[in-house]
């Protein structure tokens, strides 16, 4: 194995996190090299030996049980998708990695069904890698208006979510507190390598954006996961300008890794008579008469 693995990578960056005042341990003895807990200080808190619980960040161990679990899940104060979160990643380290890769997702006809009921709001499928894999006309002329709108029909070049916030500028432009919106997104990938650990896609795209992006590189290396529920921000449209909204990702119940991201706006308000705006503004959409496309 080369390196501490996730397992080990998370436990190692949630111990720096926290310090010794954090956990009621005094705060004694030489300087310290490195910041947060050092190891044996959270294997006192855990009630584990320092040894074994050095094997397991190192990547050495792999047959952590529920109780060891837990009790490191509570000296290092983790939120109840935290202890999935480390509970996925110790599962994963048990199992031997499959080389294969995954079936491009497609979205089912009950789930294109639902999209055309929600025509009056912007709304978008995303898959376990945040693929868009189908957005309404509004919710492509509210997110994602300078892309094809039939982007998504086509599964090798399907717009990516993450990618299009680190990489794409319209997308850094859109979210007024861009810095928020950047650490919900990542916060949501830990929890999505945490899942499919063994998804060669979702590893290149956590490679792509390492390579091309310092602030990912920034975010990524603390390890905090995050679910993307419900978050309101502000944005800065460029057809209908200042636009307040609330966007909610629901799981879509016969279609497992995939969810539903709907924008809404406070009734009555200026962002909602903005998004009625934003779809009088929407081009005529396509349709074939004598086979060519007209609008």
């Amino acid at each position: 194995m080369d390196g501490p693995g996730p397992l080990g990578d998370f436990l190692q960056a949630r111990r720096a996190q926290l310090r010794p005042e954090d956990v009621g341990l005094p705060d004694i003895g030489p300087r310290r090299r490195v910041p947060g807990l050092r190891r044996e200080e959270l294997a006192q808190l855990a009630g584990v030996s320092v040894s074994y619980y050095t094997r397991l960040e190192q990547g050495l161990s792999r047959g952590a049980s529920a109780e060891v679990l837990d009790a490191i899940a509570r000296a290092l104060r983790l939120a109840p998708h935290e202890r999935d979160h480390l509970e996925r990643l110790a599962g994963a380290s048990r199992r031997a990695p499959r080389a294969r890769r995954p079936r491009p997702e497609t979205v089912s006809a009950e789930t294109r069904d639902l999209m055309r009921a929600l025509d009056g709001v912007p709304a978008l499928v995303l898959g376990r890698r945040t693929d868009v894999l189908a957005w309404n006309e509004l919710g492509h002329a509210l997110l994602a208006g300078h892309l094809d709108p039939a982007a998504p029909d086509d599964p090798a070049n399907r717009p990516n979510t993450s990618r299009m916030l680190f990489l794409d500028p319209h997308s850094r432009e859109l979210y007024r507190d861009w810095p928020r919106k950047a650490r919900a997104v990542v916060g949501n990938l830990r929890l999505a390598v945490g899942r499919h650990p063994d998804d060669p896609l979702l590893a290149a795209l956590i490679g792509e954006l390492t390579m091309k992006s310092p602030e990912f590189v920034a975010l990524w290396g603390d390890h905090r996961v995050t679910p993307c529920d419900a978050a309101s921000y502000e944005l800065h449209h460029p057809v209908v300008g200042a636009v307040t909204v609330t966007q909610q990702t629901l799981a879509i119940a016969r279609s497992p890794g995939q969810s539903l991201v709907v924008v809404t706006t406070p009734a009555g308000s200026p962002s909602e008579e903005a998004l009625v705006l934003l779809r009088q503004a929407r081009p005529a959409p396509l349709h074939r008469t004598n086979g060519t496309l007209v609008r």
